[in-house]
């Protein structure tokens, strides 16, 4: 399930309300409101307010997906019913005619989608979860956006790493590790850009600051140029690097996979040399810090 709702304490309160409405001990409002810590009146709004939708009615609604999802893997109707919280295989039928235009029986025999219309894109994903749609555009992301976060993430963790290691022993290894993460954009930069090649790695403890400076200078940089190629489309295009001995040519697309894969090996390597350990450098962790929580 994804996350929705988060606060700045960590706390994801639409996700303790859902959890509260699709628990399986909780039949009425009173027993969703119990599990949720609120009173009926405050658990209704609030629900409501965050999804468009009473608690009683998407209850209802997922569980009723959730039934059509287990007829379609063999259940019976009569365990589908009684799972989906009704009395009576006849009143289950009943609501699942009105809600999908056919018997339960014909689902049953029929592969097909089990979600039903939601105004708040809440559905039930197997087997015992949820799945919230995106809603809008910009909840939508292709495979170019998701391509320009993990370069954002990279950018900004790589930042925290300098940051982090400009106040910690740095070894030779981890000295290495960072040279590296500058350098490569760096020299990448030089190609892509036609201009020489960098040169001149760190070579002391002392000189971190230094290479935070470089750093600051190269992100923007390279931030753009990835920004400029997704604009004009050109990731299928080649760079014929003349400063490689002999000359080699590159596609932009496996140029910006290279520097992301190496990156992230890289930054793993050193946290673990800084003693920062998991989420820090999370993508998912950093996202959602971003976006105020709701990730």
């Amino acid at each position: 399930m994804t996350d929705s709702g988060g606060t700045e304490t960590g706390r994801d309160r639409l996700r303790e309300l859902l959890d509260a409405v699709l628990d399986e001990d909780h039949r009425t409002l009173g027993d969703m409101a119990g599990g949720a810590y609120a009173s009926p009146y405050h658990f209704s709004r609030q629900l409501s307010r965050g999804t468009g939708e009473p608690p009683v009615a998407m209850r209802r609604r997922v569980m009723l997906e959730r039934a059509a999802w287990q007829l379609r893997q063999g259940s019976s109707v009569t365990d589908a019913a009684f799972a989906a919280g009704y009395e009576s295989v006849e009143g289950f039928g009943r609501a699942f005619q009105r809600a999908y235009g056919e018997s339960p029986g014909s689902v049953a025999r029929e592969p097909g989608q089990h979600w039903l219309p939601a105004p708040n894109g809440i559905h039930f994903h197997p087997p015992t979860s949820l799945w919230i749609e995106g809603t809008g555009a910009a909840a939508q992301p292709s495979a170019g956006t998701v391509t320009a976060l993990m370069v954002e993430h990279d950018l900004d963790d790589t930042r925290e790493l300098l940051e982090l290691a400009k106040g910690a022993e740095v070894t030779a290894e981890l000295r290495e590790l960072l040279t590296e993460l500058v350098g490569s954009k760096e020299v990448w930069l030089a190609a892509i850009e036609g201009h020489d090649h960098p040169t001149g790695p760190v070579s002391t403890t002392s000189d971190v600051p230094a290479l935070l400076e470089r750093y600051d200078a190269v992100a923007p940089r390279w931030l753009a140029m990835v920004r400029d190629v997704d604009r004009r489309g050109a990731w299928g295009d080649r760079l014929v690097d003349a400063l490689c001995d002999p000359p080699e040519s590159f596609v932009l697309g496996s140029v910006l996979a290279h520097v992301l894969t190496y990156s992230a090996h890289g930054r793993l390597q050193a946290r673990r040399l800084l003693g920062s350990e998991w989420p820090a450098g999370d993508p998912i962790m950093w996202l959602r810090q971003r976006s105020g929580g709701d990730q």
